[in-house]
């Protein structure tokens, strides 16, 4: 169950858990023909995201007012402005930029991009991504020709706008993106650090690392104070406890670090380099371009592109964050990207004739403004406003600053440009290559030699696994068994033939072609060898994934996929028309991917129009049953309908035989499976079971009640005794997952709080909560690290506890002292598609340890 965020589930918590505490018994079904990866949907939930004012209005169903939208919008701006006005400043000075270019970018950002732009709610400005890159234009050109350079690459934006490749651009490999900014981020701290030290950078990130022995054996203590007293404020400001703590954080945590250190060096009367804004009749403007051809034009390239990308990605997360907030009535539109990349063109044409930095749209800002709870984008534009204001009004303020604490402001920011969640992303997925030499070549050759340098790397590790295929033969009981995994294209094929002619004529061969693609030189060298086989009296059987025999005269088609059992295998048949692989079994359903057969969109007069165009005739499935008309495909009753309509045309001729000897013969499950009621865990994709195998209960929390405490629900109890005793499961197994939101109930619970339904049932894992808080029991944990967070810690140790009170139960406790009956703890991770098992007995530390299980258990 999706975790709620209420601090005491009341109406808004039970509304997010969406469940009741009734348990329901099954018998483990296929859904559908599973896919290899599926799909774990984003959070959509509807419930009250802030506690009240404007946020708590936009979580609700009804939209604000003119008023209450003009309201949400100044107040989202003052927030951004509080948080650009430190960053733009720090930004000017890590590029060494005159500082105004910094207050004039944000201003152009704001106003400029914020009216011209196509996402509603990014805020634009300058951003830590184009650091370097004009850091290198000011050293090698000066800044007159930079801002020149700026203008240009705002024309060539335009210019992909109007060529509608917005969408382009986001083909680069997320592990090139996330290096290219990790490796921005290693480089603008290594030039931070020697001005945190009381120093000045070098002009390179080599340069920077070799210098700092002699930067360390020069310290200024004033520098040094004021930039540790900044990291200090910077990193603790969202840490301070109580109401005060509260109070304290609606100032954004920049403005209070450098605000602090501000105030320090004033009080203390330190003698440090400070901001100088000179006077605005001396701002510089640009002028002609002067220098080589190819380096300006590779200049204003290298701008455009890490500029587009950086904001058409800013944008794409930005819908994202959106969407996880706020409920359908209450959003802006989402992104056009080909506006956007048209508004951030005009913003850098702006803001380079009026000598400012380079623009791009902002995540920390745009995320900033979405959670303060703007509606429009007012809000940008209001911040740029400010942000000019401050610009005429705030000088006297401003060169108070020291620059020590700008460096560590934006030392710190690069810093956080190396992600640890990108890390991970990237190790999921098997690019840990790719990302970490695009970091290592960004600091050492720069932002487009790193670029090209990752693409190079990302397109040789896609040729590699392309072409890498294992063939190997195995004889066990007389029956050679051939197994090409990956794809057969022309490459594989004399390691497929050297398997093949290794294998004697008139044996009975079993060939498993696990693989989505097979070229035409490999299909003709498997045909003439079957051909070869059969004519010499061998016998042969082509099978796909898991042993699913292929259908049909021929090995495999030359192109395309094949088709899925129910049980997730290969079995030759083509994919079913309208379906999509990615999330192939779920489309019906609005939580897995934008490829369903029927969109879920639209109702009303379109709905009416597309009616009147069919001619009022209803369209019919395959097997004859009447799909529903466009007005009720949406969610509930007709995505309902659509899953049904998918399982009888795709599924049910697969599973129909099974199920009727089920009928026949009745159930004899092997397991009693106790699991949450969280929509994410579909229980026979995890287990890889099917009709018949497991015994389902599920509720909220996967609780085990004790015997004689269901005051108002005795289901877990019967489902118990009839498992054991009628259906003679041989074990019982309780599953746990990440992220429940019956456990963070738990944790959050108050005595005070008023009882409801879902807070008598939660009472049933208030022993699990003790537990974990007692010295007298043993620890759980995940093999090889310690639980995430609190909430992690209650779920695994719950899966403990209920193994507890079901030995308990009398019919359990009986079967285990026959030896007949096993218990099993599960622990499974939604984000990690992890499955973990409690292993016996307690490690080195008297912890309850949970095993990964791999895929060759």
């Amino acid at each position: 169950m999706t975790a709620p965020t209420p601090a005491v589930p009341g109406p808004a918590a039970q509304a997010a858990a969406a469940q009741h505490p009734t348990t329901t018994h099954s018998t483990s079904t296929t859904h559908a023909p599973t896919t290899d990866t599926p799909a774990t949907p984003p959070p959509d939930t509807e419930d009250a995201k802030g506690a009240g004012g404007v946020k708590g209005t936009l979580g609700g169903k009804d939209a604000p007012g003119p008023r209450g939208r003009l309201s949400a919008d100044l107040s989202a701006s003052i927030a951004v402005f509080l948080i650009a006005l430190p960053l733009s400043l720090g930004i000017a000075l890590a590029t060494g930029a005159p500082l105004q270019a910094g207050l004039v970018a944000a201003a152009v950002g704001g106003i400029v991009a914020g009216r011209f732009g196509g996402a509603p709610l990014q805020v634009s400005g300058p951003a830590a991504g184009l650091t370097v890159v004009t850091a290198e234009l000011i050293q090698r050109y000066g800044w007159r020709t930079t801002c020149a350079i700026t203008v240009l690459a705002g024309c060539c934006q335009l210019g992909l706008a109007f060529l509608r490749t917005a969408r382009s651009a986001l083909m680069v490999s997320p592990a090139i993106v996330h290096g290219m900014l990790a490796g921005i981020g290693v480089t603008i701290a290594l030039a931070q650090l020697h001005i945190v030290l009381g120093g000045t950078p070098q002009s390179s990130a080599v340069a920077n690392v070799q210098g700092l022995p002699a930067q360390l054996a020069d310290l200024h203590p004033a520098a040094l104070g004021v930039s540790a007293l900044t990291v200090c404020v910077l990193l603790g400001w969202s840490r301070i406890p109580g109401r005060a703590g509260a109070a304290l954080r609606k100032v954004p945590a920049a403005l209070a670090a450098v605000a602090t250190a501000t105030a320090f060096a004033v009080l203390a009367g330190l003698t440090l380099p400070r901001v100088d804004l000179p006077s605005w009749r001396s701002h510089a403007l640009p002028e002609l371009p002067e220098g080589p051809v190819l380096g300006l034009i590779a200049a204003v390239l290298t701008i455009t592109l890490v500029g587009s990308v950086e904001s058409l990605l800013s944008s794409v997360a930005t819908d994202k964050l959106i969407a996880s907030e706020r409920g359908t009535e209450n959003r802006p539109p989402r992104a056009d990207l080909d506006r956007e990349l048209r508004g951030q063109g005009a913003a850098n044409i702006v803001s380079g004739a009026l000598g400012g930095l380079p623009i791009t749209g902002v995540a920390v800002r745009s995320v900033a403004n979405v959670k303060a709870g703007a509606v429009s984008r007012r809000s940008a534009m209001f911040h740029g406003l400010w942000v000019l204001v401050a610009a005429g009004l705030l000088v006297p303020v401003l060169d108070l600053i020291p620059l020590a604490a700008l460096a560590a402001l934006v030392m710190a920011v690069g810093i956080q440009m190396v992600s640890i969640t990108h890390l991970r992303t990237v190790t999921r997925h098997r690019e840990v290559l790719v990302y970490a030499t695009t970091i290592v070549a960004v600091v050492l050759g720069g932002v487009l030699e790193g670029v090209a340098v990752g693409i190079a790397v990302a397109v040789a590790v896609a040729l590699h696994r392309l072409a890498r295929t294992r063939i190997t033969l195995e004889e066990l009981d007389g029956v050679h068994h051939v197994q090409a995994r990956g794809q057969l294209t022309f490459l594989a094929v004399p390691r497929l033939s050297r398997v093949l002619n290794q294998i004697p004529h008139r044996s009975h061969t079993v060939i498993e072609v696990d693989g989505s693609f097979m070229d035409h030189a490999a299909y003709e060298t498997l045909q003439d060898w079957q051909d070869s086989h059969r004519a010499h009296g061998g016998s042969l059987e082509l099978t796909g994934r898991a042993g699913a025999a292929i259908s049909g005269d021929h090995p495999a088609s030359g192109t395309g996929q094949t088709g899925r059992t129910t049980d997730g295998r290969d079995d030759g048949a083509p994919a079913a028309r309208g379906t999509h692989q990615c999330c192939r079994p779920w489309t019906p359903w609005q939580n897995h991917c934008d490829h369903r057969a029927v969109s879920a969109a639209t109702t009303g007069a379109g709905d009416a129009d597309r009616q009147r165009d069919s001619g009022g005739t209803k369209a019919r499935t395959p097997t004859g049953s009447a799909v529903m008309p466009a007005s009720a495909r949406r969610r509930g009753a007709g995505q309902l309908a659509n899953g049904i309509s998918a399982f009888q045309r795709d599924t049910a001729p697969h599973v129909r035989d099974e199920l009727a000897r089920l009928a026949r013969e009745g159930q004899r499950p092997s397991q009693l499976f106790l699991t949450c009621a969280d929509s994410r865990l579909v229980t026979s994709m995890i287990t890889a079971s099917g009709p018949g195998d497991l015994f389902t209960v599920r509720n909220v929390g996967n609780l085990v009640p004790l015997p004689g405490a269901e005051a108002t629900d005795d289901s877990v109890a019967a489902a118990i005794e009839y498992a054991v005793d009628v259906l003679k499961v041989d074990s019982i197994t309780v599953c746990g997952h990440s992220g429940c939101g019956a456990m963070q109930a738990l944790l959050n619970s108050h005595p005070e709080a008023p009882m409801t339904p879902l807070r008598r049932w939660l009472r049933h894992g208030l022993p699990s909560l003790e537990r974990m808080g007692s010295r007298h029991h043993a620890w759980a944990r995940i093999s090889g690290r310690l639980p995430a967070d609190a909430v992690e810690q209650l779920c695994l140790t719950n899966v403990v506890q209920q193994l507890e009170h079901l030995r308990a139960h009398e019919s359990v406790a009986r079967r285990l002292a026959e030896g007949t009956l096993e218990l099993h703890g599960m622990y499974f991770h939604v984000g990690e598609a992890q499955a973990y098992l409690l292993s016996e007995g307690e490690d080195f530390f008297d912890c309850r340890v949970f095993d990964s299980v791999g895929q060759s258990v």
